[in-house]
């Protein structure tokens, strides 16, 4: 993705992400983390704003900082980064609310291109996973990385 990006800081794992937004409305700590599922393999990925009391995620927090398209590709540098760990991980991500699911799937969408490249990409609809097709409502996404 040609986009700006933040920069990343991570623990050796590559498990946990942070990095800062910045825009109008301040410095917003932003955490990114990759959690193991009961699926050997499969990570759940976690991503909001780093709550300053706790150090833990909030998923619900709106920060409204005019930068996520930057945010969006910071986090894309993320999975390049965990893939590159975990090569063999399938990582599945959805919103905290439909509202943020819906956000992603346009996120996808408009890098769609660039992501197939790197990424097989797969589309939640019920329980079951399908290939990401542009225009399709999702509950839920699942990532692969390509390796060639």
């Amino acid at each position: 993705m040609k986009v700006e990006k933040y920069a990343l800081k991570s623990e050796s794992s590559l498990n946990i992400f942070e990095f800062i937004s910045e825009g109008p409305k301040g410095i917003i700590r932003k955490l990114v983390q990759f959690q193991a599922t009961n699926e050997p393999g499969l990570y759940n990925l976690a991503f909001g704003d780093k709550n300053a009391e706790t150090n833990e995620i909030d998923d619900l927090a709106i920060s409204n900082n005019n930068d996520s398209e930057k945010v969006l590709a910071t986090v894309v540098a993320s999975l390049y980064a965990f893939f590159d760990k975990y090569p063999d991980a399938f990582v599945y991500a959805t919103g905290s609310t439909t509202a943020r699911t819906r956000l992603y799937r346009m996120g996808i969408t408009r890098f769609y291109n660039e992501m197939i490249k790197d990424f097989y990409l797969y589309g939640q609809v019920e329980d079951e996973f399908y290939s990401f097709e542009i225009g399709t409502d999702y509950i839920g996404f699942l990532a692969q990385r390509k390796f060639n």
